[in-house]
C-alpha cells in the first residue's frame, strides 16, 4: 500500500522519466552549486542548534533531557563493545545485572552505534552523540530538499525553503533534546525516494532489494517513525485511489511495484528476522509502553502556539507549558503559519487539475487524520483534558498503537506542511502570470509564517565530570573483569552518571564492568506493560530518596539485611561515590549519600577522587570496607 501511494503521488507530480540526453555542463555545475549551498545552510543550522554541546562535549549536557542523552551515549559505547567482542546488538548483559536488557524493545539505533564506533573509540560517546544529533538535523533538511526538488517542484529555492522548515521544524528541535531516533528525519524522504523507483520497468529486482536494505536501516534507527510513515501512506493511497483521475495510473504501476515489493519483503524480512523476534517475542519483552499515553498528547492549542526554542517563544509567545514536557513540543506551528496554510491550500486547490486535486485531497486528509491522532484518546484544550473521546481511545488498544505516544503523530503533519510549502513556493516562483505585487505578498506571507519558527540553540547545563577512578582504570583493582560495580546512587531515571561512565569505559575497550539497574525500558509495569528501569528493590528506594531529597534515614538492622540480599542479587562487588552526582534537574545530594552509605556499610576508602565501599559476598554490610 505504501508503495502504490508514493508511486501515485509521483505519477501525478511528474510523468515517468523519459530517456534524457546528458545534461549540459553549466546546468549540472549550477545544480551542484545549489545543492552545496543548501547542504552548508543545513549543516550551519545544525551546528547553531547544537553548539552548546559542541563547546564542551565532556561536561555539557542537554538541560531538558539529561537521562536520554546518557542513554544514547551508553548505546554508542556499547557499539564499540559489540565490534570488539561480537556481542548481541539486541540484548545487553552489561546493563541491569544480572538480568540484562532487551535493546530491541528500546531505541537501540543499531546502525548508528556500529557505524560510528570508530569515532566513538577515538573521541568518546559524547562526541559521537553530538555529531549524530547535528547530522540528523542537517541531513533531514537536506534529504527533504533533494526529494522535493526531484519529484514535486521545479524551483530549487522552493524545495530549499520547505526542506529547511521540515528538518528544523519545532517538533524536531524539541526532540533534539535527547532523541537521536526522532531527529533522524532523513529516513522518511530517503525511503520514499527509493519507493518511487519501484515503478521503473525492468529494475524491480534491484530497486526492491535496495528498498529492503533501507527499511532494515530505518527500522534500526527509528522504528516508530517508520510505522507512522507506513500508516500515513496507507491512508493516502486509499483516498487517492478513490479518484477517477488517478485510478488508471495506480493500476498501471501495480504489477511492477508488486514484483519489487516481493523482493523488498524477502530482503527486509531476512535482515530483520532476528530484531523482530527480539522485539516481539525475545527475553525481556513487554506490551504497551512505559509511559502514560493520556499524558503524552498534543494540546489542541499547541498547534497555534510557539515552541520554547523558537524566535516566537523567545519573543514572549512561549506556549511550551501546553506540552507534556519540553522534549514533546511536537506541533507548535504558530498562528501565522496555520493561517498561511489555509490560503496556500486554497490557492493550490483552485489552480489544480483533477489529478493534482486527487493528490491534494489525499494529502489534506492525511494531515487532518494525524492531527486528530496526535490529540490522543481525549481532547485536551489549554492544558485541560475534556471528556470528548477521540479515535485514539480505540486504537490505543491495538498492537503497535499501544506502544506509540500520540503527540508524536504530529511529526507526520510536519511533513505534510513541508510539502504544501514547497508546492506553494514553487507556484509563486514559477508562475508566469502572477504579478510582482502578488509574488511580493506571498513572499511576505512566507516570512511572517516561518520567521517566528526559526530555531534557537538547545539549552545546556553542566554534569559531573568523569572521575579519575574510572578514567584512569583504577576500578580494575576492585572488581573482576565483567564484574559488577556501581556509582551511587545506582543508575535510574533521575541519576545516570554510572551508566554513562560505563559507556566511556566500553568505548576505551579492554576490561569492562557491568552495572545493576539503569535507565531503559523493560518489563515490570502494571498489567504486564513496560516500565522505565528495572523493578526497584528496597535498597534502590532508600538510595533514590536520599539522593533526590537529601533525606537521611535511620539505618536499621533490617535495612542492612535487605541491602545484603540486594547486593547478592546484583552480584555487586563495590560501590563508589564521586565528588558530584548529576540529577535530571541539577546536582543531587552527595553528602546525604555519603552519610547514609557510611551508616549502612561502614567507613569508605578514599581511592583517587571517589569514596569506595567494597562489598564481599556473605559478609554483613556493617563490616564491609573496614
Amino acid at each position: 500500500m505504501r508503495v502504490v501511494s508514493v508511486v501515485a503521488a509521483a505519477a501525478q507530480a511528474e510523468p515517468a522519466d523519459p530517456p534524457a540526453a546528458p545534461p549540459a555542463p553549466k546546468p549540472r555545475l549550477r545544480a551542484w552549486g545549489v545543492h552545496l549551498l543548501v547542504a552548508c545552510l543545513a549543516l550551519g543550522l545544525g551546528v547553531w542548534v547544537t553548539h552548546g554541546l559542541w563547546s564542551d562535549p565532556e561536561t555539557h549536557v542537554l538541560r531538558e533531557n539529561v537521562s536520554d542523552q546518557a542513554f544514547f551515549e551508553w548505546l554508542l559505547g556499547y557499539g564499540v563493545y559489540i565490534v570488539q567482542h561480537g556481542a548481541d546488538p539486541f540484548y545487553a548483559y552489561m546493563l541491569n545485572a544480572p538480568v540484562g536488557v532487551n535493546l530491541a524493545t528500546n531505541t537501540s539505533i543499531t546502525v548508528y552505534i556500529v557505524l560510528f564506533s570508530p569515532l566513538t573509540m577515538l573521541a568518546g560517546p559524547q562526541v559521537s552523540y553530538v555529531t549524530i544529533l547535528t547530522l540528523n538535523l542537517a541531513g533531514a533538511a537536506f534529504a527533504w530538499y533533494l526529494f522535493l526538488q526531484r519529484y514535486l517542484v521545479k524551483n530549487r529555492a522552493a524545495a530549499a525553503v520547505a526542506g529547511l522548515f521540515t528538518g528544523f521544524a519545532p517538533g524536531f528541535i524539541s526532540h533534539a533534546n535527547g532523541h537521536l531516533n526522532w531527529t533522524a528525519g532523513w529516513v522518511a524522504p530517503v525511503v520514499i525516494w527509493w519507493v518511487l523507483k519501484l515503478r521503473q520497468p525492468g529494475k524491480w529486482l534491484r530497486n526492491g532489494a535496495v528498498l529492503g536494505v533501507l527499511l532494515a536501516i530505518g527500522f534500526s534507527i527509528a522504528a516508530e517513525g517508520l510505522f507512522f510513515v507506513a500508516l500515513a501512506s496507507m491512508v493516502f493511497v486509499v483516498v487517492w485511489s478513490l479518484s477517477r483521475a488517478t485510478f488508471a495510473e495506480a493500476r498501471a504501476a501495480t504489477p511492477t511495484v508488486l514484483a519489487a515489493l516481493v523482493v523488498t519483503a524477502v530482503v527486509a524480512g531476512a535482515l530483520l528476522a532476528y530484531p523482530l523476534y527480539m522485539h516481539f517475542a525475545g527475553p525481556g519483552t513487554f506490551s504497551g509502553t512505559g509511559f502514560n499515553q493520556r499524558h503524552y498528547v498534543e494540546d489542541v492549542a499547541g498547534y497555534v502556539g510557539f515552541a520554547s526554542r523558537s524566535l516566537g517563544g523567545w519573543a514572549g509567545l512561549d506556549s511550551g507549558d501546553l506540552s507534556s514536557n519540553s522534549t514533546e513540543q511536537t506541533s507548535f506551528f504558530g498562528v501565522p503559519l496555520m493561517v498561511f496554510l489555509v490560503f496556500a491550500a486554497g490557492a493550490l486547490w483552485s489552480s489544480a487539475g483533477p489529478g493534482r486535486r486527487a493528490t491534494l485531497r489525499a494529502l489534506f486528509i492525511v494531515g487532518l487524520l494525524f492531527t486528530v491522532l496526535s490529540w490522543g484518546p481525549r481532547m485536551k484544550i489549554l492544558d485541560h483534558e475534556t471528556s470528548i473521546p477521540l479515535p485514539y481511545a480505540i486504537l490505543m488498544r491495538f498492537p503497535l498503537f499501544d506502544s506509540a505516544l500520540p503527540a508524536r503523530y504530529a511529526l507526520v503533519v510536519v511533513g505534510v506542511i513541508g510539502i504544501l510549502l514547497a508546492l506553494t513556493a514553487d507556484r509563486v516562483l514559477t508562475s508566469e502570470w502572477m504579478s510582482v505585487r502578488v509574488q511580493t505578498t506571498w513572499a511576505a506571507g512566507f516570512a511572517i509564517a516561518l520567521v517566528p519558527l526559526f530555531p534557537l540553540p538547545l539549552l545546556t547545563t553542566v554534569r559531573a565530570p568523569e572521575p579519575k577512578f574510572i578514567a584512569d582504570g583504577t576500578w580494575k583493582q576492585y572488581v573482576s573483569d565483567n564484574g559488577v560495580i556501581s556509582a551511587l546512587p545506582l543508575a535510574w531515571t533521575g541519576a545516570v552518571d554510572g551508566q554513562r561512565w560505563q559507556a566511556y569505559t566500553m568505548a576505551r575497550r579492554g576490561e569492562q564492568f557491568r552495572i545493576p539497574d539503569g535507565y531503559f525500558l523493560g518489563p515490570g509495569g502494571a498489567n504486564d506493560t513496560g516500565r522505565v528501569g528495572a523493578p526497584l528493590h528496597r535498597t534502590d528506594w532508600l538510595l533514590q530518596r536520599v539522593a533526590a531529597y537529601g533525606y537521611i534515614p535511620d539505618i536499621t538492622n533490617y535495612d542492612k539485611t535487605r541491602a545484603r540480599a540486594d547486593f547478592e542479587y546484583w552480584n555487586l562487588q563495590a560501590v563508589f561515590l564521586p565528588a558530584q552526582v548529576t540529577g535530571s534537574r541539577g546536582m543531587l545530594f552527595r553528602s546525604a549519600l555519603e552519610i547514609t552509605m557510611t551508616n549502612l556499610l561502614g567507613p569508605p576508602e578514599h581511592v583517587d577522587d571517589v569514596l569506595l565501599w567494597r562489598i564481599r559476598p556473605g559478609v554483613d554490610p556493617v563490616t564491609t570496607g573496614k
